[in-house]
């Protein structure tokens, strides 16, 4: 005689129940490990425990991209078919659609942040570790780029500060030079006025007025004038020009 059928119903004793789920998915893993290579199936299963441990397989150990394309297929599928629906509706299935995106969002924000991760496996802490490694690789990366760049930046400044003070030095340099040859100049001019004002006049400017011979001696006609005055009685006219010059103080 056969087998009768096993009435399945919840196994009472914790123990039995316990072994009989780590059997059961055990055989359910491998059995979709199976159908994924031998199909080349897209196959993504999860598995809550009665403790809420979670168990997964997925094919390329891609979940998350696998649940998007059930999300999409689904959200399109309902879409179409609701199609004809009112418009009321066509929000509500929008409003759960987003929400589902808002919620797995928040979840991946949360680990990403270090929180709720109890009921993340293995499997998953490692790949969020990978995602964290790799961002923070790229962060560092453009951390790098950004500082050389400043760097350059800061670099050119100085370059071009120090090439301005070069050029103010030798304009500053200039003006000192021409400053100093300007007092030169002034200095030297104001020696020679000096010079010039304190220098009593000498024959030689006399022999340049009209003269006149007289006795045998030329005399100029301006001291003829004051020797006209000079002379008297007392005073006889004198025998030289030198002469009368030395009497009236002139040399």
């Amino acid at each position: 005689m056969g087998r009768g059928r096993v009435q399945l119903k919840r196994i009472e004793n914790k123990i039995n129940r316990q072994v009989t789920f780590s059997k059961r998915r055990s055989g359910l893993l491998k059995k979709a490990h199976e159908i994924s290579v031998l199909c080349d199936a897209e196959l993504a299963l999860i598995i809550f425990s009665s403790r809420g441990k979670l168990y997964e397989y997925s094919t390329d150990n891609c979940i998350e991209r696998i649940i998007e394309r059930y999300e999409r297929y689904s959200y399109a599928e309902k879409a179409h078919l609701m199609n004809d629906s009112e418009p009321q509706d066509d929000l509500c299935q929008d409003y759960g659609y987003l929400k589902g995106k808002v919620d797995a969002l928040q979840r991946s924000r949360s680990h990403l942040m270090g929180e709720k991760l109890d009921n993340l496996s293995i499997k998953e802490l490692q790949q969020l570790e990978h995602q964290l490694e790799t961002a923070l690789k790229h962060i560092r990366s453009q951390t790098n780029q950004q500082l050389l760049h400043s760097i350059d930046v800061l670099q050119r400044k100085e370059k071009s500060l120090l090439e301005q003070k070069i050029v103010l030095e030798k304009k500053v340099i200039e003006s000192e030079n021409s400053i100093k040859m300007l007092q030169q100049m002034q200095a030297s001019e104001l020696s020679h006025a000096e010079a010039s004002h304190s220098s009593p006049p000498t024959l030689e400017a006399t022999n340049s007025l009209p003269t006149m011979n007289i006795g045998g001696h030329t005399w100029p006609a301006v001291l003829l004038a004051k020797m006209s005055h000079f002379c008297s009685d007392e005073n006889c006219p004198p025998a030289s020009v030198e002469d009368f010059c030395l009497q009236i103080n002139i040399i």
